[in-house]
């Protein structure tokens, strides 16, 4: 009675790369032909440098601390956090 349950199961593959083509084209449908990538990034650097700047001693070495453990993007292009 020891049955070879193997057997039983069906093998079958799903292509996702139309579907994921679709939702890409309606994500940048729904962004509108006013979306401009270039100045969302400059928005987001401007924000970025208020966002540190001013900080007094301490917390800069908390700052420094955060970017060189690569927790924190640090300054240049490629701001994005190394982990």
């Amino acid at each position: 009675m020891n049955q070879d349950k193997s057997s039983e199961h069906i093998s079958f593959a799903i292509d996702l790369t139309v579907e994921e083509a679709r939702r890409r084209a309606e994500v940048v449908a729904a962004l509108g032909p006013d979306w401009d990538p270039v100045a969302v990034l400059e928005g987001e650097e401007q924000a970025s440098a208020l966002l540190y700047s001013g900080l007094d001693a301490e917390q800069q070495r908390t700052y420094d601390m955060l970017v060189s453990a690569g927790v924190l993007p640090g300054e240049g292009p490629g701001r994005a956090a190394s982990h």
